[in-house]
């Protein structure tokens, strides 16, 4: 008897529900016009927001990094893999952030699971917005403290929640910009109440690096908040185009993640290749502005012309501009129904949005042409009113 046969009946139900879904498969580069499943289209489901997975820069110092040291590290960093270039990276990015010190994980997700469940424990308390992703929910799980979720960017929300949180600590924690709705966090608001009440402030701006803030330093840059927010977390695998996540903050939190942070000791170091791309990517944030200006013009001119059509685009403030259906098996005849026309976009459902809550996300990026863009509203504009979506 198949111990696991109970599957069967979990996936014919997603199936039912229309949220059964199979990744669609990329032939050769992540570019603004790729090639999923055999068939051309116009990418708007990538987070390259800055077209860095293909920049010679970065391609030229993964290559010069493979021939000189190799294509692994060898082992996690506290026993033998921590080289030269993982602490000069780590410098390198506190420098960019304005920040003391700077720890590199393995992914965004590890970053954000591993630095909550590292500080606090089932004594504290940790406040967290309804929309948060899902790593740092994980990260509040594993830490054993108490949860406690304000609605999402409510204020008064987060009042509430402070004024009733009772532990030995109190974290504050909000996504900077938000990964299905595209909005950015009132975080000087955040920073303002967390700190009357003594709470921790933490921001995940994993959407939010290299693309806010000067040379996209993000959230806290934006929003002139520097020296106010404790801990601070960012990806190197979205519009920094390789992979991975960091932690820059004091040296004091940075000094005891590498003493107890459970991902940073038990997982293998970056390959030298992802640490030389990235090192490669914050000297063309650095060096390369004008491509920051051309994310953000592409952004408005296809939220504008979204808008236009008449579709829901939400909160959005960014690059991520979600066309929010509401119901889950017409969202994905409308994703289903772009990518036959030639664009890819994503459907979003249950359990990544709240029921109901179904979209198709959008992303646009720094190397989309305007002729590209506007095929993409053409389509989206054709099977919208073939499904009633617009009129």
């Amino acid at each position: 008897m198949d111990a696991l046969g109970f599957l069967f009946d979990e996936l014919k139900s997603l199936k039912e529900q229309g949220l059964y879904r199979i990744p669609r498969v990329l032939a050769g580069e992540q570019k603004a016009h790729a090639t999923f499943d055999g068939q051309d289209v116009v990418n708007l489901s990538s987070n390259n927001y800055l077209g860095l997975t293909t920049h010679p820069r970065l391609k030229q110092a993964a290559l010069d990094a493979v021939e000189t040291f190799g294509v692994g590290s060898g082992a996690v960093r506290t026993i033998a893999g921590t080289m030269d270039m993982h602490i000069q990276l780590e410098q390198k990015l506190a420098e960019f952030k304005h920040v003391d010190a700077c720890l590199v994980f393995q992914s965004g997700f590890t970053a954000n699971a591993g630095t909550v469940s590292c500080i606090l424990g089932k004594e504290d308390v940790i406040v967290s917005d309804q929309l948060n992703h899902a790593s740092i929910i994980d990260g509040c799980r594993l830490s054993r403290a108490q949860i406690k979720v304000y609605p999402h960017a409510d204020m008064d929300g987060l009042r509430k929640a402070l004024q009733e949180a009772e532990g030995r600590r109190v974290l504050v924690v909000t996504d900077g910009v938000f990964s299905m709705d595209g909005d950015i966090a009132p975080l000087p608001e955040v920073v303002e109440i967390s700190k009357a009440a003594g709470a921790i402030v933490m921001v995940d701006d994993a959407h939010a690096s290299g693309v806010l803030g000067a040379n996209g330093r993000g959230t806290v840059d934006h929003y002139g908040l520097h020296g106010q927010v404790d801990i601070q977390v960012g990806t190197l695998s979205k519009a920094i185009g390789g992979l991975g996540g960091y932690v820059a903050g004091p040296q004091h939190l940075i000094d005891y993640l590498v003493q107890r942070a459970r991902p940073f000791l038990f997982s293998t170091s970056h390959p030298p290749a992802v640490i030389a791309a990235a090192s490669a990517a914050i000297d063309v944030l650095l060096e390369e502005p004008a491509i920051m200006e051309t994310l953000w013009s592409n952004t408005e001119f296809f939220r504008a012309g979204l808008k236009e059509l008449g579709f829901d685009t939400g909160a959005s403030q960014t690059p991520i501009i979600p066309v929010i259906v509401g119901d889950e098996k017409q969202t994905m005849a409308l994703a289903d129904g772009l990518f036959a026309e030639g664009v890819f976009a994503q459907g979003i459902a249950f359990p990544t949005v709240q029921p109901g809550k179904a979209r198709v996300r959008t992303i646009v990026t720094a190397t989309h042409s305007r002729d590209e863009l506007q095929y993409a509203l053409d389509a989206f504009a054709k099977v919208g009113r073939e499904l009633q979506i617009i009129s």
